[in-house]
């Protein structure tokens, strides 16, 4: 059987905590809520594993300003992929209270460089989203693009940096230590979605036997029309399987998140209990022997977290 099966998105809703990281490498089929946005997340290892090689994370800053969205695909399959999937994870808590992700990024790519040694990388999309304007920054270390839908306009497209000029920059992490990664960034509105995916997705073969690819993929979810987050899946992954006759042979994993505009009244009672949240974010670490999360020390973050004009003027780079 293919590993493309239909899912049924799960009508039960996650709602995300300050100061919370989700996910994993594990089967799932959710909907997650945050301050901003919607996200719904399907991954599905192959073989009917316990965990894959697909890793996926979201997490929230203590304010909830600040949501940070992951989708890597690790080199390997079942208990190879645990150690890279357990630094994932220590990582986005490091960095949960970050607005800039290119330190987390940098981080990254250093633990799978230490990794590469057995055989480990991994290609990633990274994007930070801050909520009260709704601004967004991308970062992809040799990723597939996301599709990228704007409501105004009714319109799919590849999202793909536009400076682009063809150097040796953005490799999958773990390839070279010293390379460099580039975030480009754009603002989401009400309605607008994004979709993050593994590989898996564009090497489906189609009857005639080539792959889907990029360019086939687009064609999918524009031919679908629109439609809402909670139906793309199921329907695009429908689409997919009919017009492929050979199985997957790889894990499968899909993000979908979209704007819903209500990032920008985030309650003061909300912001202003940050701090208690950092204080047990610490402790619990240094309980459990984790890696502290801790604070972005710039105006932007730390002002902004109480004066919301403040962090207004963050543009992704600091």
């Amino acid at each position: 059987m293919s590993n493309l099966e239909l899912p049924t998105i799960a009508a039960a809703t996650d709602v995300m905590q300050c100061m919370e990281v989700w996910g994993g490498s594990q089967p799932i089929d959710s909907r997650i809520a945050m301050w901003g946005l919607d996200a719904w997340v399907y991954s599905k290892p192959f073989g009917g594993a316990a965990a894959g090689g697909d890793v996926y994370y979201v997490s929230s800053c203590a304010t909830g300003r600040i949501t940070r969205l992951l989708v890597a695909d690790v080199s390997g399959h079942g208990a190879a992929s645990e150690e890279p999937a357990r630094a994932l994870r220590d990582l986005m808590r490091r960095y949960v209270n970050y607005l800039d992700q290119g330190r987390f990024v940098e981080e990254m790519n250093q633990k799978f460089t230490a990794l590469s040694e057995s055989g480990c990388f991994a290609t990633a999309i990274v994007t930070t989203f801050f909520a009260t304007n709704g601004h967004l920054s991308i970062c992809n270390a040799g990723h597939p693009p996301p599709l990228v839908y704007r409501a105004a306009a009714g319109r799919w497209d590849l999202l793909v940096d536009p400076e682009d000029d063809g150097s040796v920059h953005d490799l999958p992490l773990g390839i070279e230590e010293s390379v460099g990664y580039r975030h480009y960034e754009l603002d989401l509105r009400a309605g607008d979605m994004l979709v993050c995916y593994t590989d898996s997705l564009i090497e489906a073969r189609q009857a005639d036997g080539e792959l889907i690819g990029l360019e086939g993929l687009l064609r999918v979810v524009r031919g679908l029309g629109v439609t809402a987050p909670s139906e793309l899946i199921p329907r695009l992954l429908a689409a997919v399987v009919a017009g492929s006759d050979a199985s997957a042979s790889d894990d499968l994993t899909i993000l979908i998140f979209q704007a819903n505009g209500n990032g920008r009244r985030i309650p003061l009672r909300v912001r202003w209990l940050a701090p208690l949240r950092v204080a047990r974010g610490v402790a619990l670490a240094l309980l459990r022997g984790q890696k502290m999360p801790r604070p972005e020390l710039s105006l932007a973050n730390l002002g902004g977290a109480f004066i919301t004009r403040l962090g207004h003027r963050w543009r992704g780079k600091t």
